[in-house]
């Protein structure tokens, strides 16, 4: 252990390399001792050892990305050592069959067993396994997985990217999949060519081989005298001593290389990945055993050998289907309640976790819709609905809390609901297995269907099957799978009710986050000059308008300014609505310089307005059908905008528009309600319609 800590300190230091290569070219030009190399190639047989069990035990290839270089150093301490072996066997191989170390001289006896050529086909079986088997097929497993890997590098870029733009992957998610994409690439690129590495080795292993005898030979008979039968009894036991000791770690290496690139990535290693894809079904067994036994049952065959190897097989097999049948019956055990160790919910004292918190925001589905929600069956919802939290998220100016999801048998098998705050507040019916086909108002054919509404907008739609795709968006149709027609319905009810949404902590989170770059601002605001009650109930307000609090700094500003003068969150909000002018009327039209606009009579809105004034709070008294009337009017004129691709934008006196703004929320929808205060200097005004007309002339009557 002392010694494995000095190496690692060693390694620290940036000194192991160039030890090691001093090391390397000492062998290839110092004349090395046998003892010296007893220990360099027992080290080297080691060392092989321990690559492959690292390579069985690693659960992914990239675990072990320094296996290239391992093998290229690996090479080459085995090729110097062959120069330093080659050398002794050379220099002193006429002195006996020990001269080049007890290791080399333990390897030919044990193979030779006193038969040269017994020993030379035995090395020559290694040699063929090595290079013909294990290393070819190690090369062209790498070379494919190289190419394939360089291949699909732009997919899965585009696939990371596209995890990204959906919101299923954070930044810092997407940087670790691409970083780890690069290092496939090179791995497998470097496999590829370490591959050859070995390759060279098996080769230069076979000529090291012929260099040895001939040159052993020569020299005993020509230089020593030695009769060829001793020559050839000391050298060509040298040689294959020598042999072996290099190619046994070479084949280990070999193998190594080839379980690394034929591994496939998993949290097991490979004796798990081994037993539990290939001896986990009784099954199997059971017909291998069978087959087995068959053949046991032939004549002439060694029946004792087959069939006791069959009754192995077939007993382990019956173990498992024991054992797998155990294990499901201790989970359905573990699904039921404890009576023994766990308190009957008569008896047991009542903690405050029996009174559980009302979700914010929750989806509930049937039955059928589960494998939606379910990622293990490639559900998309789950990512669809991250994808329109962060939208949102990022469009409203604060965080939207994640959606509890959960299966509920009550619902009906295709239908889900969406509740807020523990009321629900949209309802409606899906079917998994077919796709929404939605009119967007002008269609061509007809399209095989059950009709129905969308859930969201409620446009007309009809319920296709998937084949049927294609037919209808030729005739105009929008069509959408499941996921996104709940998606989009749970998108609309994040908007609608985004002043539900945002509370306290969401107020607190948003100053601390403007306190970072704006502190002075914070400080002068709360609690100075506000409470953060009234701050809260401003965004609300805004939010409620679908007035985007992203430009927290200008609201900040106006509060301060404003909030000297009243505590009152209605006027606050309308000061504020004035600074966000250009951001609101920005987001209704974009960059059109032209604003078209709604407008109320004059005489109407006087009385409006005077009405307001002399009733108690923000309550206006009007004739019911008066109302009805003015409704039905300004729904017109904004259904006549929608149709005409244009913002539907009711302007009114800034003393009313609030109340007007809140009495057409729930009547028309898309209708915006501006201010004449909140029109921005650098837009020109179009008036497109003039609503109550008749109805002012009629009451002044």
């Amino acid at each position: 252990m002392a010694f494995l800590d000095r190496l690692g300190t060693v390694g620290k230091l940036g000194l192991g390399a160039p030890i090691l290569l001093i090391a390397m070219l000492s062998m290839m030009v110092l004349p090395l001792p046998p003892i010296a190399l007893d220990v360099l190639f027992t080290f080297n047989i080691a060392l092989s050892l321990v690559v492959i069990m690292v390579a069985v035990y690693t659960p992914r290839p990239l675990e072990f990305a320094v296996f290239p270089t391992v093998l290229l150093v690996a090479t080459l301490l085995r090729l110097a050592l062959n120069v330093a072996s080659t050398r002794v066997i050379l220099l002193e191989g006429h002195t006996g069959t020990d001269a080049a170390g007890k290791v080399i001289q333990a390897f030919g006896d044990f193979v030779v067993g006193g038969n040269y050529t017994v020993g030379l086909v035995v090395f020559a079986i290694l040699i063929i396994i090595n290079f013909v088997v294990v290393t070819k097929g190690a090369g062209r497993v790498s070379e494919v997985s190289a190419r394939f890997t360089l291949d699909s590098m732009p997919g899965k870029q585009m696939a990371i990217d596209a995890d990204l733009n959906a919101g299923l992957l954070s930044q810092e998610e997407a940087r670790t999949r691409r970083d780890e994409i690069a290092q496939e690439a090179d791995f497998y690129g470097s496999m590829d060519g370490a591959s050859k590495f070995v390759r060279g080795d098996a080769i230069a292993g076979i000529l090291i081989l012929f260099v040895n005898i001939i040159g052993g030979l020569t020299i005993g008979a020509v230089q020593h005298g030695m009769s060829l039968g001793d020559a050839a009894t000391n050298y060509v036991l040298l040689t294959i001593g020598d042999g072996l000791v290099a190619q046994i770690p070479s084949l280990v290496l070999s193998s190594a290389t080839a379980i690394i690139v034929t591994r496939v990535s998993s949290t097991q290693d490979m004796g798990q990945q081994v037993f539990t894809q290939m001896f986990s079904r009784p099954r199997v067994l059971y017909v291998a055993g069978g087959v087995i036994a068959v053949l046991g049952l032939v004549p002439g065959m060694p029946n004792a050998v087959f069939l006791s190897l069959a009754g192995i097989i077939a007993g382990n097999a019956y173990l498992m289907s024991r054992r797998g049948a155990e294990e499901e019956v201790a989970a359905e055990i573990e699904r039921l309640p404890d009576e023994e160790t766990a308190p009957s919910a008569d008896n047991r004292e009542l903690t405050w976790d029996d009174v559980p918190p009302v979700d914010l925001v929750s989806l509930e589905v049937g039955y059928r819709l589960i494998p939606l929600v379910d990622r293990t069956q490639d559900g998309q919802l789950m990512g669809r609905i991250k994808g329109v939290r962060r939208k949102l998220s990022q469009e409203l100016g604060f965080l939207l809390q994640p959606v509890h999801i959960r299966d509920n048998l009550e619902l009906g098998p295709n239908t889900y609901r969406i509740s807020l705050l523990g009321v629900t507040v949209a309802e409606a019916e899906v079917f998994p297995d077919r796709e929404l086909a939605i009119n967007p108002g002008e269609v061509f054919g007809t399209v095989p269907g059950t009709p129905t509404r969308d859930p969201t907008f409620n446009l007309e739609a009809l319920w296709i099957d998937p084949a049927d795709r294609d037919q209808a968006q030729g005739a105009g149709y929008t069509v959408v799978d499941c996921s996104t027609v709940i998606a989009t319905h749970l998108s609309q009810m994040f908007r609608e009710n985004a002043h539900r949404l945002i509370g306290h902590e969401e107020a607190q989170h948003l100053l601390d986050q403007l306190a970072r770059h704006s502190p002075k601002l914070v400080e002068n605001l709360v609690p100075k000059t506000l409470s953060l009650s009234v701050i809260l109930k401003v965004l609300q307000n805004l939010l409620a308008e679908q007035v985007s609090i992203r430009d927290l700094r200008t609201i900040a500003e106006t509060l301060a300014e404003e909030g000297v003068k009243s505590q009152d969150p209605g006027a606050l909000t309308a000061a504020v609505r004035v600074a966000l002018a250009r951001s609101i009327v920005q987001d209704l039209l974009g960059p059109d310089e032209e604003l078209p606009l709604i407008a109320l009579d004059p005489s109407l809105e006087q009385l409006l307005h005077k009405s307001l004034q002399g009733s108690s709070g923000d309550a206006v008294g009007l004739e019911p059908g008066l109302a009805e009337r003015l409704q039905r009017s300004v729904a017109d004129a904004a259904r006549r905008q929608e149709v005409a691709g244009q913002p539907a934008i009711l302007v009114v006196a800034p003393e009313i528009r609030s109340w007007v703004a809140g009495w057409l929320r729930g009547a028309v929808r898309n209708l915006t309600v501006l201010a004449f205060t909140e029109i921005p200097d650098n837009r020109r005004i179009r008036v497109v319609a003039t609503v109550g007309q008749d109805d002012a002339a009629r009451t002044s009557a």
